[in-house]
């Protein structure tokens, strides 16, 4: 199993109001997981957020927190439902209408890794799903909500930025349409995740960093956007999908030559991002 279910970097002064988020980027693979899979230890990488929490932990150092999954996604996706379980790999589970994820193997214990290569010859038991689902989905959910709780007690509001990164093919259509293509997604859910102006100016801090940026298409964000984006309440998410071929070999799986040039960029923009909400009038503790 896994060593742990995640990390938390805080800062010493926790003066921003915003949480940085990696849950694709856990690389722990314990040779029992490997032994389980089909797969060879390069290809079981593939849909891994390689290196994300590498270009986002610079957060605590400008007074926001970071959380990082240990738990690598092929495991156990944390940007899924605790209960959307895939009854074509989990053995005693039902079918329960049509959700498109769970359907393409990308539920919480995914069947598939990138381009649909399946991980498992055969089923797993339900015991095992709920395991994982126990040791490191929920104690990771249940930490990234008190880091958030604790922002908004101390801020007045709190601001999920969960960070991911995308195929560089993904924004293939994109470029045939004539747009330059995008090195940024940000997903707000069409604006029911976060307040226009968080979302403002997250795309003005990657903007002025150099990087091309576009709203919702084709990511708007997934479970975790969806779950704890609740702007009415000060709670605020934002998904960043970054390009991988901009910092990584994505065949290889490893950092190419302008990987130090992208951190350099990406931490002007976390410093831009983190000073969200400051200046904000604390609420006063009930």
């Amino acid at each position: 199993m896994p060593k742990s279910a995640y990390e938390v970097i805080n800062s010493q002064n926790m003066r921003s109001c915003v949480v940085f988020a990696s849950p694709h980027s856990g690389r722990d693979y314990p040779w029992t997981f490997l032994r389980s899979t089909v797969l060879d230890e390069h290809a079981i990488r593939s849909s891994e957020d390689a290196f994300v929490d590498q270009l986002f932990d610079c957060a605590p150092q400008f007074g926001a927190s970071f959380i990082k999954a240990g738990a690598p996604r092929a495991f156990v996706d944390l940007n899924r439902a605790c209960d959307e379980l895939d009854p074509a790999l989990i053995e005693g589970v039902r079918r329960k209408g049509h959700n498109p994820r769970i359907a393409s193997g990308l539920g919480v214990i995914p069947r598939v890794v990138a381009n649909g290569r399946a991980i498992y010859q055969g089923k797993l038991t339900r015991a095992e799903a709920d395991r994982r689902i126990d040791l490191y989905w929920k104690p990771y959910h249940d930490k990234l909500q008190l880091l958030l709780d604790n922002a908004h007690q101390r801020h007045g509001q709190a601001v999920l930025i969960d960070c991911h990164s995308m195929p560089h093919e993904a924004m293939d259509g994109v470029s045939r349409s004539g747009i330059k293509r995008p090195d940024i997604v940000l997903g707000d859910r069409f604006g029911a995740a976060a307040s226009g102006d968080v979302v403002d100016r997250v795309e003005a801090a990657f903007a002025s960093a150099g990087f091309v940026v576009t709203r919702n298409t084709p990511f708007a964000g997934a479970y975790i956007t969806q779950a704890y984006g609740r702007p009415s309440r000060g709670q605020h998410a934002v998904q960043v999908e970054i390009d991988r071929s901009l910092y990584m070999n994505e065949t290889l799986i490893r950092p190419n030559g302008a990987f130090e040039d992208v951190q350099r960029a990406l931490r002007q923009v976390i410093a831009e991002v983190a000073q969200i909400g400051q200046g904000r009038v604390p609420l006063a503790a009930e």
